[in-house]
């Protein structure tokens, strides 16, 4: 399959690291791919620069609109509201886990592994997450190191938004790879 036929679903909440998305998204879509910008029920989306007001994003689908199947990857962008709104929503718990169990690549980064240990899959599995999260990583059986970009069988995490290039680029390798 052509790298333009590749299609990714970037999962948010509101409140989401803009940089996380906004430029985890360029560089997917630099490298060819297409990238759906989802959503539980919202028709936009609002980013965060850290604690600050981002902007507001269109929509592309909500997660009620999609099926795990017509995607080669799910990108999890972090913020802590985010990815705390995140992990008690069902839909994206079961798209998720449906990439995860269908061997598919799934991309967390900073606050997003949240989603993770929510779905209870990373016991064993070497990993890394913002700081703060090492603690609920490790007490869910993970593997915690402080690396920009940990990648374990077709599981990405990344730890800040410093890591968004070599984040990204393991992102499009395992893309390639599989």
């Amino acid at each position: 399959m052509e790298e333009e036929n590749k299609r990714i679903a970037m999962i948010v909440h509101d409140y989401f690291e803009q940089a996380e998305m906004e430029d985890v998204r360029t560089l997917l879509q630099q490298a060819g791919y297409e990238v759906n910008l989802i959503a539980p029920d919202k028709e936009e989306v609002h980013g965060l620069h850290h604690v600050e007001l981002g902007d507001t994003f269109d929509v592309d689908m909500q997660l009620s609109e999609v099926l795990p199947e017509d995607y080669d990857a799910v990108v999890l962008p972090g913020g802590v509201v985010n990815a705390d709104n995140l992990r008690i929503v069902p839909d994206a718990l079961n798209f998720v886990e449906s990439m995860y169990n269908s061997g598919k690549i799934v991309a967390a980064i900073c606050h997003a592994p949240w989603v993770l240990v929510s779905l209870d899959i990373i016991e064993g599995k070497t990993l890394t997450s913002y700081p703060t999260l090492k603690d609920d990583m490790k007490n869910a059986g993970a593997i915690w190191i402080d690396q920009d970009v940990v990648i374990d069988g077709y599981v990405i995490t990344s730890r800040n938004p410093d890591d968004i290039p070599a984040f990204s680029q393991a992102i499009v390798e395992a893309i390639q790879q599989g």
